[in-house]
């Protein structure tokens, strides 16, 4: 299972989500997209939102920190 979290140091549900993650043992990749120019725009290509966290589970998009669609995704 591939996790990524597009995410910027500031952002307090970008934290929660990945405290979160952790807290349930998922390893994920933080980009952080304040930083890198091309890593914003893909995340923009593949939710369509410039706001943060987007996270992609196995190539599903959640945007935001959806605890509900993170577990159901996860199948936790």
């Amino acid at each position: 299972m591939e996790v990524k979290i597009y995410s910027t140091p500031t952002c307090p549900y970008c934290k929660k989500a990945k405290d979160y993650l952790s807290s349930k043992g998922i390893s994920y990749q933080d980009i952080d997209v304040s930083s890198n120019k091309a890593a914003a725009d893909e995340m923009v290509k593949l939710s369509g939102q410039m706001s943060v966290p987007v996270i992609t589970i196995d190539n599903n998009i959640v945007k935001g920190f959806d605890k509900a669609k993170i577990d159901s995704l996860l199948k936790i």
